[in-house]
């Protein structure tokens, strides 16, 4: 595989060891597990924020981890946070 192959696979150009990307498309199909309702996405933090079950679901190697257990709790910092 080339360079610039590999560079695509890994979702960075010029980095081999970068995370892959999250596909921004899968907020259209994804859900919370818990509350069946929208997620939103922090890009900075890798993370998929269900408001409704004030919960943030951790993204690993762009995959996201729609596990209660796995999630974080989403605090009102965060949510002012993503409002500006």
């Amino acid at each position: 595989m080339s360079d610039s192959a590999n560079d695509s696979v890994n979702g960075a150009p010029g980095s081999r060891e970068a995370a892959p990307r999250f596909d921004v498309k899968l907020l259209e199909l994804l859900v919370c597990p818990l509350t069946k309702r929208p997620l939103d996405y922090d890009a900075g933090r890798q993370e998929l924020l269900s408001r409704a079950a004030r919960l943030a679901y951790p993204i690993r190697n762009g995959i996201p981890v729609l596990l209660p257990d796995e999630a974080r709790a989403f605090t009102d910092a965060d949510d002012e946070r993503l409002r500006r």
